[in-house]
């Protein structure tokens, strides 16, 4: 017996950037969205006197061993759970390897939801210790654990649920550029250096945004009030929403969620700013809510009300050679229906 999970795609709507610790990371604040893409992760479980794990793909570039996302996830799990067992782990890809979608780390959350599926274990029954070993894999990793539209600080592992935004169709662009993320964060040091922002200064800054995405979440979907959702995480709201900062358009999506990385990668790759105003759309009737790059790219996204609007962006990117899809973003409900292929 085995079991299908559907490993879904994120994008972030928002994504601010302190100047770096003492510790060598980076806090951060982001809001970030589930989308309906996805990979497939199928899981199958076989009781052994001792662990061991096989995992294949259908793409060469994905790693088969130890330093695959899903195979950290797997054996952590099992270890903390003191089991043992033969697990073999196959992923189909349909995103992009790497590209700011969050696909490896929605890889890991989607192979431990078939472990616990094969093994007949409860989610509700370790929410905290599957949540330490998320952040332990990865920091955008827990995140796939609540699903939806959350809200990440720290170094994004930390995460809480946000009122879900009503649903939009989106464009995500996967262009061929290839963006190196350890790259863009020594440039954003650069960056940071040159304007003098120290982490303490850009402490108080992320504190404040921080607020200012609860509060702008909360004002643009009267009554929302983020849930435990399946993570079984419970949300701690109440210790973020401050006074009503600033107003979401209509949606929910406002300019001034902007993404930091977009001010080192752009100009690098002035080919990725280019898609990002094809997909904006400025001056048309079919112009985006918002559009942005995707953590640190390449991949890039733009958020329309209608699929109508969608299809045209995806007709303007398309004499720009860009590879596109059309989808939707995915609230948190819908992420944890459809998440296991019945």
């Amino acid at each position: 017996m085995s079991t299908a999970v559907r490993s879904h795609a994120k994008i972030n709507l928002g994504l601010h950037i302190g100047a770096p610790r003492p510790d060598g990371f980076h806090a951060l604040a982001t809001v970030y969205q589930t989308l309906e893409l996805y990979d497939m992760v199928t899981v199958t479980v076989r009781p052994a006197a001792a662990t061991a794990l096989q995992l294949t793909s259908n793409d060469k570039r994905v790693p088969t061993d130890a330093r695959n996302t899903a195979w950290k996830m797997v054996a952590l799990a099992l270890e903390a759970l003191d089991l043992t067992a033969e697990v073999a782990i196959h992923i189909e890809k349909r995103l992009p390897v790497q590209g700011g979608l969050g696909a490896g780390s929605a890889n890991a959350v989607a192979a431990l939801v078939g472990l616990e599926a094969e093994l007949g274990i409860s989610a509700q029954a370790w929410p905290a210790r599957r949540l330490e070993i998320a952040a332990q894999v990865g920091s955008d990793v827990p995140l796939f654990l609540i699903g939806g539209t959350i809200l990440g600080l720290d170094r994004g592992q930390q995460v809480f649920p946000l009122p879900d935004i009503e649903p939009l169709w989106s464009v995500v662009a996967t262009p061929d550029v290839g963006v190196s993320t350890p790259l863009a964060f020594r440039d954003w040091d650069a960056l940071c250096a040159a304007e003098g922002l120290t982490a303490e200064a850009s402490a108080d800054k992320l504190e404040k945004l921080s607020r200012a995405y609860a509060s702008a979440f909360a004002e643009a979907i009267p009554g929302g009030r983020p849930g435990a959702g399946s993570s079984g995480v419970l949300s701690k709201w109440e210790n973020l929403a401050g006074p009503q900062e600033s107003a979401l358009v209509r949606t929910g999506i406002s300019s001034w969620m902007e993404n930091d990385f977009e001010r080192v990668v752009f100009p690098q790759h002035p080919s990725l700013a280019e898609i990002k105003r094809i997909l904006l759309g400025p001056g048309t009737p079919e112009a985006a809510l918002h559009a942005s790059l995707s953590g640190s790219g390449s991949a890039l996204f733009g958020l329309y009300l209608t699929r109508g609007d969608a299809e045209a962006a995806r007709e303007r990117l398309r004499p720009a050679g860009v590879r596109s899809q059309v989808t939707r973003t995915l609230p948190r409900p819908a992420y944890w229906r459809e998440m296991l292929v019945q």
